[in-house]
């Protein structure tokens, strides 16, 4: 795509993660000058860093996500491969164990993916935004405060207090602030009398162990991913594998809910691994050998913040990724929903490229439509009220979207062509509504009157 007239000088992105560079690339073309602040002294190669503290973790890309980012950046499925990401036949290359299917057919649903490590990934995101010369890239520049506009109406630039320096006042049209947390956003909506929005949560408090492990030599198993769901009538354990860059490494993460983790010596997680209600992660890893430590990671909740229901919001200020939602990572649905802000974004900017005042139009108008993004996942995090200590909490509605995903799995296992849609939805190609339309819209329906699932 041609790049439009800048519409306005300079927007500061705070945060190098992959939600500060999508929104960069989003809105290169539109600003004269984008630059992005990270605090974290950034790697030359796909390295783990501090700023990212689940970075050596299981991460999926899903299918939505990678197309995403081939819009962005044209061309990254290739590159993701040619840094040794390992290429995955969506369907036929998973092994995906659940409640009454151990496994789910395994069928070539005609899409290709790949799985790799968090940093590789962000490696390869990076490298795209390095070359990209209309976006300066800054490390080891840590941003403290976001300060507002004369009249408070909006922002007129950043803080910066770099290690061993002096602070630096930084003037910014727009700053996007994609840190995850959400910390600086909060503290200039709170200083300037904007008060906080409202926020939905869903208090999981999954907790994962993760480690890098090579297998036996022809061991390796018939499939390429493995996703071991709980039986949540019993408990929340649940496990998930694949290769990373290069095949000769798998990451396996076990991970467990309201509380319960699996351990960080390896006996104790081989331990907890063998309690999975299916043997496929323990037999996988039983006899392999363990590359460097265990890590643990919490997540307490999932959230979202509604910026977009706010009395009035600032201009010129636009939280992004995780700091407008973050779900339970057991979904893997985080890089992939902060590529497609970054595509909405770049639209919403198209769209608006005649406007008088894009400032003025651009978030609102952003925050207006991340539905479009967002309903979706956020529909799929409410699927952590199934767990009993969340009992009290359930939606109305929620028996009747248990039997409905129950009647989806019935049908997608029989049917081929229901299998791919499903999974479309799934990886976040298709939004949900697609299941709402006739004759699947009939079929499902049947389905759950014949077989409904208990309360």
């Amino acid at each position: 795509m041609a790049d439009v007239n800048a519409t306005f000088r300079r927007a500061v992105v705070v945060g190098a993660g992959i939600g500060g560079l999508t929104a960069a690339r989003a809105l290169a073309g539109h600003v004269e000058q984008v630059i992005v602040l990270e605090r974290d002294d950034l790697p030359r190669a796909p390295l783990p860093r501090a700023g990212v503290p689940q970075g050596r973790h299981v991460h999926g890309l899903l299918a939505g996500g990678l197309d995403a980012l081939e819009q962005l950046f044209p061309g990254f499925g290739a590159s993701l491969a040619a840094a040794g990401a390992v290429p995955i036949r969506v369907g036929l290359d998973s092994r995906l164990e659940q409640v009454g299917y151990d496994p789910f057919p395994q069928r070539d649903l005609g899409r290709l993916n790949y799985s790799m490590s968090r940093p590789l990934l962000e490696h390869v995101v990076r490298e795209f935004v390095r070359r990209d010369r209309r976006i300066e890239l800054r490390d080891g520049s840590p941003v403290r405060e976001i300060f507002a506009s004369a009249d408070r109406a909006g922002v007129s630039g950043v803080r910066i207090e770099k290690r061993g320096g002096s602070p630096e006042t930084m003037p910014a049209d727009l700053v996007v602030d994609a840190t995850g947390r959400a910390a600086l956003t909060l503290d200039f909506l709170q200083s300037n009398g904007y008060g906080l929005p409202e926020e939905s949560s869903i208090a999981v408090d999954i907790r994962y162990t993760c480690g890098v492990f090579i297998l036996p030599p022809r061991s390796n198993p018939d499939w390429k991913i493995l996703m071991t769901r709980p039986d949540p009538r019993v408990s929340g354990r649940r496990a998930i594998m694949f290769p990373i860059e290069g095949g000769e490494h798998w990451i396996l993460g076990l991970g467990g809910v309201d509380g319960d983790s699996a351990p960080t010596d390896l006996e104790g997680f081989l331990d907890y691994a063998r309690s999975l209600r299916t043997p496929t992660a323990f037999e996988a890893v039983r006899n392999a050998r363990l590359q460097g430590e265990l890590t643990r990671f919490a997540f307490p909740k999932s959230f979202r913040r509604h910026f977009d229901a706010m009395a009035a919001f600032p201009n010129g200020l636009l939280p992004i990724a995780d700091s407008i939602c973050r779900i339970n990572p057991s979904f893997g649905q985080g890089m992939s929903v902060a590529a497609k802000e970054a595509v909405l974004l770049r639209e919403i900017l198209g769209e608006l490229s005649d406007s008088p005042d894009v400032l003025v139009d651009a978030v609102p108008t952003f925050l207006r439509r991340l539905d479009t993004v967002l309903t979706d996942p956020w529909a799929v995090a409410a699927q952590d009220y199934v767990y009993p200590h969340l009992v009290d909490k359930r939606p109305p509605e929620f028996v009747e979207k248990v039997n409905f995903q129950a009647a989806l799995a019935r049908l997608a296992a029989e049917d081929p062509a229901v299998h791919r849609l499903m999974t479309d939805v799934a990886q976040l190609l298709k939004p949900s509504s697609v299941l709402r339309e006739s004759p699947i819209a009939e079929r499902l329906a049947q389905a759950m009157q014949a077989n409904p699932s208990p309360s």
